[in-house]
């Protein structure tokens, strides 16, 4: 079965947080997320292994989905 999207109120339910936080997530680039048109969207597993992986308290992606410093760069 595939894995559904999610939306940015549904996630915040499931995290038990504000929308608000998650906005700011996402602005720091720490949640694992997609763009699509304007509307972020979340895969629920990408979610569950970033908070597993203690990214939630910390700020920061999964090791997997960590830009080097050379895509930083490319970025800016």
């Amino acid at each position: 079965m595939t894995e559904l999207w999610s939306s940015v109120d549904e996630v915040a339910k499931h995290l038990g947080v504000a929308q608000d936080s998650i906005y700011g997530c996402l602005e720091g680039q720490c949640l694992p997320a997609h763009k699509i048109g304007r509307f972020w969207t979340f895969k629920w597993s990408e979610i569950d292994a970033w908070v597993r992986a203690g990214c939630a308290k910390s700020g920061e992606k999964p090791a997997s989905k960590t830009m080097t410093a050379k895509a930083k760069r490319r970025r800016s």
